[in-house]
């Protein structure tokens, strides 16, 4: 059974250096990602310096399409706080 990633990459824009945050979906995340990075992925995130910040897991593509829409809901400072748990979880200590 294949998973399916929803993901969130903090974009930093080359120009100004400008945070922000990219919230997707795929089903092969490293392929994405690599993706986003050599500017093939949205347009959102083509020009910026790409760091992936977080990502979960979900079973189905519909459960992943639900969970991408409402992270794409929270507020920046839900997001930043979702992330923040996340890498400490997975023992990230360095600061976003």
């Amino acid at each position: 059974m294949p998973l399916y990633y929803v993901y969130i990459l903090k974009c930093e824009n080359k120009k100004n250096g400008n945070i922000s945050l990219y919230t997707g979906s795929t089903q092969d995340l490293m392929n994405r990602f690599e993706q986003h990075r050599k500017g093939l992925g949205a347009k959102f995130t083509k020009g910026k310096n790409l760091e992936l910040v977080y990502f979960e897991t979900r079973l189905s593509r519909s459960d992943v399409m639900k969970r991408e829409y409402e992270i794409k809901s929270f507020t920046s400072s839900k997001k930043w706080q979702i992330i923040t748990e996340f890498q400490k979880k997975m023992g990230d200590t360095k600061p976003i």
